[in-house]
């Protein structure tokens, strides 16, 4: 942020837009996955703007999960081919992992990883989303 720039001077709620931000290419399913994710990880919209030439695909959407930004598009530079997501996954540190967890898989996640106590005392377990995006759900041991 320029030394100039404050953050009462900004129209974002700098509690959540800080670090780093995810922001996904959906490439058509952006919205769609919006409302899985409110199902699944009681994510609160934050907006969605449609695209100028096709309204039906969004040029930004934007949810809240757990305190945290997720931001998607339906978008792609021009040329740019459309690939899977690779190489990462989406972590959910949260007081009460049954509950998260439950919910993502009656919602319709694919359990990757079982929800258990791991060897470093954390309650963990791996999940896919119908999108092809990836999310563990964390319990932190319990001191």
């Amino acid at each position: 942020m320029p030394d100039d720039l404050k953050p009462d001077d900004l129209k974002i709620d700098v509690k959540t837009m800080r670090g780093v931000i995810p922001y996904v290419s959906m490439d058509g399913k952006a919205g769609e996955a919006a409302d899985f994710y409110a199902r699944a990880f009681d994510a609160r919209s934050l907006g969605r703007v449609p695209g100028d030439e096709d309204p039906s695909r969004l040029m930004h959407c934007q949810v809240e999960i757990n305190g945290g930004p997720l931001m998607m598009t339906d978008m792609r530079a021009p040329g740019e081919p459309v690939q899977p997501p690779q190489g990462f996954h989406l972590q959910l540190v949260v007081a009460d992992g049954d509950l998260w967890w439950n919910r993502a898989v009656e919602a319709g996640c694919t359990v990757v990883v079982p929800f258990q106590t791991m060897f470093w005392g954390d309650r963990w377990g791996l999940l896919t989303d119908p999108f092809g995006l990836t999310w563990a759900i964390d319990e932190p041991a319990r001191s």
